[in-house]
């Protein structure tokens, strides 16, 4: 049996596949990920067309189609227009076909025109990379068989599911399913877990969604971003220019009242000071759901919570009258619900100047601060001290 050009011992042909599968992640989340489809580095051309050779020779896929792709999914989240999400079409559609779902959405050309502005368009995408994507992935086939034999067509095959099932499926899937979040965007975006070196990165999808443009995807110090370590390492080299990252929530213990700062840190860090308003009113609300249980009232603790993460406008039909059932029956419920619902209009409300904007959000801390509520309070007082510090 022919064996190739190079007889490994059987961890080698790991390691081997394992390195391989890892460059391609590292392409996907470096090249079309933050620079491509968010442009939140620019690449070197040495660099950039790096990732695009690779890309042609062990995926197959074209920039435009994956960059538009993905721009769609942010501007259509979880909606029926999302070309993957698993609240539309299932898990277990997106997590086993997520790569038939994305060669659908390769056909239609709307998304392409609408959302692929601004990749390469230059005379090798058009006439090989674009043209010919069987020919990359033949080629590999080919150099795998010529250099480790037989084996080299099952770590071919390898490489060849590693994206559908680890970007595809993982990210687009779980990323959306299962894990913690650390922000509260409006979608259903997750954390998948803070070490994730597989997938480069990617498994930090909430913070990813809170702060789309941003090149760094970890937000906590516990949280590691793999591929911020390889964008690092290319800035270093001089092939990469980070353009943003995700802005730092600070607080000004000295500030006792709302000022422009604070309002541009709301703005700013909207997702993640609801996430702490979550945290803040957890435990109230678990105190108060004993109380309406000793007064016989119905209570769904899951509901409870996930009042407090949800806007009310994404809340489905028949949790609305749920809600006006518990809010009449708990007074302090009612101020905590209400009292969201009002934080996140503030931001909404565009037209407004911002004088008129910090009038009403000192408005909010002093209804706050005089609800009775002491973790509200305690919310209220830690917002009046915000501020945001620049990214890059």
């Amino acid at each position: 049996m022919f064996t190739g050009v190079h007889d490994l011992p059987w961890w080698g042909y790991v390691v081997y596949t394992l390195i391989m599968t890892h460059i391609t992640i590292a392409a996907v989340t470096i090249y079309l990920h933050r620079h491509q489809a968010h442009r939140a580095l620019e690449l070197h051309p040495l660099a950039s067309h790096g990732f695009r050779f690779w890309l042609w020779l062990t995926t197959g896929m074209v920039t435009k189609e994956w960059t538009a792709i993905h721009r769609k999914h942010h501007a259509k989240c979880e909606t029926a227009e999302d070309p993957h999400s698993p609240k539309i079409h299932g898990i277990r559609k997106v997590l086993l076909e997520g790569a038939e779902l994305y060669r659908i959405e390769s056909t239609n050309r709307h998304t392409l025109e609408r959302y692929g502005h601004g990749t390469p368009d230059d005379w090798i995408e058009r006439n090989v990379y674009g043209r010919f994507t069987v020919l990359g992935i033949s080629l590999l086939l080919v150099m795998n068989f010529v250099l480790f034999g037989f084996i080299g067509i099952t770590i071919w095959a390898v490489q060849m599911m590693w994206i559908p099932v680890m970007a595809a499926g993982v990210v687009n899937g779980i990323g959306h399913y299962w894990g913690y979040r650390t922000f509260q965007p409006t979608d259903a975006s997750r954390n998948i877990a803070p070490w994730g070196i597989l997938i480069g990165g990617e498994e930090l999808h909430n913070n990813h969604h809170a702060y789309v443009t941003s090149a760094r995807l970890s937000s906590r110090w516990y949280e590691f971003d793999i591929g911020w370590l390889y964008i690092r390492v290319l800035q270093t080299l001089g092939l990469a220019q980070v353009k943003r990252v995700a802005p730092t929530l600070r607080f000004d213990r000295a500030k006792s009242q709302c000022d422009v700062a604070t309002l541009h840190a709301l703005v700013t860090h909207r997702y993640e000071l609801l996430g702490q308003y979550a945290k803040s009113l957890h435990r109230t609300c678990a105190l108060e759901m004993r109380s309406l249980k000793a007064r016989a009232v119905k209570v769904d603790a899951n509901a409870l919570t996930r009042w407090l993460h949800v806007d009310t406008s994404a809340l489905p039909r028949s949790e609305h009258g749920q809600r006006q059932q518990v809010t009449e029956a708990s007074k302090v419920l009612a101020t905590v619900y209400t009292m969201r619902d009002e934080l996140v209009a503030l931001w909404q409300r565009s037209n407004a100047s911002r004088e008129s904007l910090v009038r009403q959000l000192e408005d909010w801390c002093e209804r706050a601060e005089g609800s009775g509520v002491e973790a509200l309070q305690r919310f209220s007082r830690r917002l009046r001290s915000c501020r945001s510090s620049a990214s890059v």
